[in-house]
């Protein structure tokens, strides 16, 4: 496949998927069907590297603009701006970003590997998928299982500095789940808490995603709508100083103020609804 000049492809900032790109019939007729094969292929050959010791940063990266390359190719546009922010700062980050779908777990790597070596937190669930486990193992996960949040919070701050202390930045879900809206209450300051213990800055970044939706009976097997977009906006650094309360507030107010601008319902934490 296509090398697609990896580590150039964001290197001016922003992309936008080109009007050229060739879909197919099928890709056009039955796209959740075409979707998912070339999704499903993607992992099974992710696996195989994955047990064989192969599956190191580079591959990472390159699965990801594969699955970028099978998100265009059934029909859904991707806008992805401010990639240059990730360039701001010779530290490792914790990147902050809200949770709407499957889509940014395949995505983010293409947008943060080519800058910055990275990897996630996790919830327990997904390292039991089959096939998918072994991908996610290889990358060296912080697992966390969402029913004990105090054990959770020590889980991340312990191995999340490590990580950070050797140059590996982390991405963090601040969401308990992935919702195509977004509610400020649930957006807890983990991240925010990880920087500053760590002394790296955070990163946040709004994103919609719900082109690849979530599943009635399982999540990761939702439609595809090819008539939605996906969009990805990377903010600016940001150094924490004191508590870390405005700084998390900054983050909050960033994806809010995006998210609405693309029509997404927000949820103030007085209740209120905010859309576009």
């Amino acid at each position: 496949m296509e090398n697609f000049k990896l580590e150039y492809k964001y290197i001016k900032g922003n992309y936008i998927t080109p009007d050229d790109v060739k879909i197919s019939l099928f890709a056009r007729i039955f796209p959740s069907v075409y979707f998912y094969y070339r999704i499903l292929t993607l992992i099974l050959h992710g696996s195989k590297l994955a047990r064989a010791g192969k599956y190191d940063l580079h591959q990472w990266m390159v699965s990801s603009f594969r699955a970028l390359d099978i998100i265009e190719k059934v029909g859904i546009k991707v806008r992805i701006d401010g990639v240059d922010n990730i360039q701001k700062t010779d530290k490792p980050a914790v990147f902050v970003a809200n949770h709407m779908s499957t889509a940014e777990t395949f995505l983010l790597p293409s947008i943060i590997v080519p800058f910055k070596p990275v990897t996630y937190v996790l919830k327990e669930s997904l390292i039991r998928v089959p096939f998918f486990k072994d991908i996610l193992n290889a990358r060296d996960p912080i697992v966390v299982t969402r029913d004990n949040p105090r054990e959770d919070f020590k889980i991340v701050m312990e191995k999340g500095v490590k990580h950070l202390n050797e140059g590996m930045s982390v991405i963090v879900f601040p969401q308990t789940t992935r919702t195509t809206s977004f509610y400020e209450k649930q957006f807890n300051s983990m991240g925010v808490k990880l920087a500053k213990k760590a002394g790296v800055p955070i990163i946040p970044i709004a994103l919609k995603t719900d082109a690849w939706s979530n599943g009635k009976f399982i999540k990761d097997l939702g439609k595809i709508h090819t008539d939605r977009d996906m969009r990805f906006v990377i903010g600016e650094p940001i150094e924490i100083k004191g508590k870390g309360d405005e700084e998390h507030q900054m983050v909050i107010d960033f994806i809010k103020k995006h998210l609405t601008q693309w029509g997404v319902i927000v949820e103030r934490n007085d209740g209120k609804m905010e859309s576009n």
